[in-house]
């Protein structure tokens, strides 16, 4: 336990907030002037305090100086208490933190001073007290670059027991971090951006895995008195369900108070919930464009083709416990998000199709709204997975006149046309090829109008999609060959698949 003199200094180090927080607590009045509360303080410690508060006098002051916690082997350094403490710690005297959290060039502090695990090591604390700085990461966010930790993932812990619960944390700003911020002003548009932002984040205390960001119930949060506006409410899926409100970071740097002697104030309010706990951190981040994470996911490289021809062979290699054997793989060349063409066609290591999507287009859709969901298969595909496919590049350079094509067993790959391409190709030999492929059309085209004559059955294919439609609409000026009416690629297919009945009936 901190004896009674460092007890004192951290009292006297704390501001007016935070000596109403700690007379508050103690049950004393909490109103009057700076040195008035003081007072009362230090007549509440000279008056033998209890443990929970003498925890609370430095739980505040952990708060008011953030220090890094010591190592054993920062420990053994010998005359680390040789300087004696101040007898006024005001923020002058305080080591000033840089980038790793090491003090620059100041006397380390008392051990009793340092950070939580010291203290969670301490006979009188309770195995239900919640850790300062619990072991907590949170998950990477592709747009943003991490460039400081201002509070480190804190849990929420409120001193009363009440459903509404409501806690205070503080946090100041160095030289470097405030002209980091205002040099990264944009002005350009209708409102003041800054590229280098203050980012508050929530999450649960779970520390098993990298955190996503999570609201807790009901949350308020003001920074220096002012309300702090959050994402707003979505509209319930179902009637009578409540609305939820998407948890993503917050941009509180409009609210924060840019000057290295002023510190700024976070406070926030939540609903508590049994069984769950949550954490917050503030951290000083770089915005970063779409622009910049496909030069990086350019910069990784493209995948080797061979990763994907592997892939092919291992799907289309037959199972001797089928009785369906896969000959062939058909996939686009169409960005499934745009329907057009591919330009840098990229997937997730970890989905298991080949159908790729176009990188630049995924990137700028999670820019607006950030999902990292496949478009493909709807499973997770974060950024940091994502790969340039070397095979699709190839066939991309290659075949420039055809939007999907055929993956054969052995790995190679054939461009797929549709019947209307594939005569007008034959039509233009003058060999034997051509005579035959025009007059094997010129056959399916007469059994399916004598079939029609005879049954008069209509034949609807249902394998054409959206975009095969559009593609039939097309203006009869465009189509080479005038023999052709604007349905016949549509009855060529269904004779195709009316033969193949026919056939396996016999």
């Amino acid at each position: 336990m901190a004896d009674g003199a460092e007890l004192k200094q951290m009292v006297m180090s704390l501001r007016v907030s935070e000596l109403q927080v700690l007379l508050g607590y103690a049950g004393r009045n909490k109103h009057g002037r700076k040195h008035e509360l003081l007072t009362k303080a230090l007549h509440l410690l000279k008056a033998g305090c209890s443990p929970a508060v003498q925890m609370k006098i430095k739980e505040l002051y952990r708060r008011r100086f953030p220090q890094k916690i010591m190592t054993p082997a920062d420990l053994s350094i010998p005359n680390v208490h040789s300087s004696p403490m101040p007898a006024t710690l005001s923020p002058s005297t305080i080591p000033q933190l840089t980038y790793d959290g090491h003090p620059a060039s100041s006397p380390l502090l008392p051990v009793s001073l340092l950070g939580p695990k010291h203290e969670l090591e301490l006979p009188h604390l309770t195995s239900a007290l919640h850790p300062v700085h619990p072991d907590i990461k949170l998950q990477k966010l592709p747009f943003y670059d991490l460039l400081d930790e201002l509070i480190k993932p804190t849990s929420l812990a409120s001193d009363n027991s009440q459903r509404f619960r409501e806690t205070c944390f503080a946090f100041a700003l160095t030289p470097q971090q405030v002209q980091q911020i205002s040099s990264s002003m944009d002005i350009s548009g209708t409102k003041c951006d800054f590229t280098v932002q203050v980012q508050l984040r929530f999450c649960l205390s779970e520390t098993s895995c990298p955190q996503e960001d999570h609201f807790p119930p009901n949350l308020c949060v003001k920074v220096n008195t002012k309300p702090c506006s959050l994402p707003g409410y979505l509209p319930p899926t179902k009637n009578g369900v409540e609305p939820k409100r998407p948890s993503r970071p917050i941009n509180i740097t409009s609210l924060v108070r840019l000057s290295t002697t002023v510190p700024n104030t976070i406070v926030v309010s939540w609903t508590a919930e049994i069984g769950r706990n949550y954490s917050m951190a503030v951290y000083l981040v770089k915005q970063l464009s779409s622009t910049v994470l496909l030069q990086r996911l350019r910069a990784k490289g493209i995948r080797n083709p061979d990763h994907s021809r592997a892939l092919i062979k291992e799907k289309l290699t037959a199972d001797p416990d089928s009785e369906i054997a896969t000959t062939s793989l058909r996939v686009s060349l169409l960005c499934p998000l745009g329907k057009m063409r591919l330009t840098i066609p990229c997937r997730a290591l970890t989905c298991s199709h080949l159908q790729c999507f176009d990188a630049t287009l995924y990137i700028q859709m999670n820019e607006k709204k950030p999902t990292w969901v496949c478009p493909v298969c709807d499973k997770k595909a974060p950024y940091e997975h994502l790969i340039i496919d070397g095979l699709f590049m190839e066939i991309l350079k290659y075949c420039t006149d055809c939007d999907e094509i055929q993956f054969k067993e052995d790995g190679s790959w054939a461009p797929m046309r549709s019947k209307k391409e594939v005569q007008e190709v034959s039509a233009s030999y003058n060999g034997v090829d051509g005579c035959l492929s025009s007059t094997l059309e010129h056959q399916v085209a007469s059994h399916h109008q004598s079939s029609n004559k005879n049954k008069k059955v209509e034949v609807i294919d249902l394998t054409i999609d959206s975009s095969s439609d559009e593609e039939e609409e097309e203006p009869s000026a465009k189509r080479t060959c005038p023999s052709l009416s604007p349905t016949s690629p549509l009855n060529n297919k269904g004779v195709k698949m009316e033969m193949h009945f026919r056939t396996s009936q016999h």
